[in-house]
């Protein structure tokens, strides 16, 4: 977590690539409806950090926990928080599980808060893909009201599944993965810039 990353990181800035990826619905983006088993189209993923003075308003959400605990955008203030848009039916989805959770547990003594955001399963369902790929961070789910979703839409929008924001301290995007996290030192990048941020 030093030089090597920030010159990552810089890098990414400057592609500062908004192409969509991932198991997007054919129909557009994740509000678009519930997209049946397999459609989805697989892209190859691409990065967008967003420099600290070009960063849109502190995201606004309530929501819940798979075990019912409430969760809200102004509860995490003060922290750096990643959230990670899947449903347990989307094949990128399962392959980055692994990956994000080696990210999640780097960072477990750091002011980093993980949540997955589902947009579609059950509660039974996301925690029979959370057991099966031992994701320990908690899970939001999104399905019946897209709370989570809706604070999102805009420039940055989580318009593929998976997808995965990176919020500063004060709660704005500071970086977004479309599509599969193919690079999880790179996501760790992202965070470490996060935290290095003035509060």
């Amino acid at each position: 977590m030093g030089a090597g990353r920030l010159g990552l990181a810089a890098a990414a800035a400057a592609l500062a690539l908004a192409v969509l990826a991932g198991c997007q619905p054919q129909g557009g983006g994740l509000l678009d409806g519930s997209p049946g088993e397999g459609d989805y189209v697989s892209t190859d993923g691409s990065t967008t950090a967003i420099l600290p003075e070009n960063r849109g308003e502190p995201a606004e959400f309530e929501a819940a926990l798979e075990d019912g605990t409430p969760v809200s955008a102004e509860g995490l203030r003060g922290q750096v928080v990643v959230l990670n848009f899947w449903y347990a039916d989307c094949p990128p989805c399962r392959i980055e599980a692994a990956d994000l959770e080696g990210v999640h547990r780097e960072f477990a003594d750091a002011e980093v808060a993980f949540l997955g955001v589902n947009v579609r399963d059950t509660a039974n369902r996301a925690r029979s893909f959370t057991d099966e790929f031992g994701v320990t961070y908690p899970t939001i789910l999104d399905a019946a009201d897209n709370a989570v979703q809706l604070a999102f839409v805009g420039s940055v929008s989580p318009n593929a599944v998976p997808t995965t924001l990176v919020l500063d301290r004060q709660g704005r995007v500071a970086a977004r993965v479309s599509g599969l996290v193919s690079d999880p030192g790179l996501l760790a990048t992202f965070i470490d810039d996060a935290l290095a941020e003035a509060p």
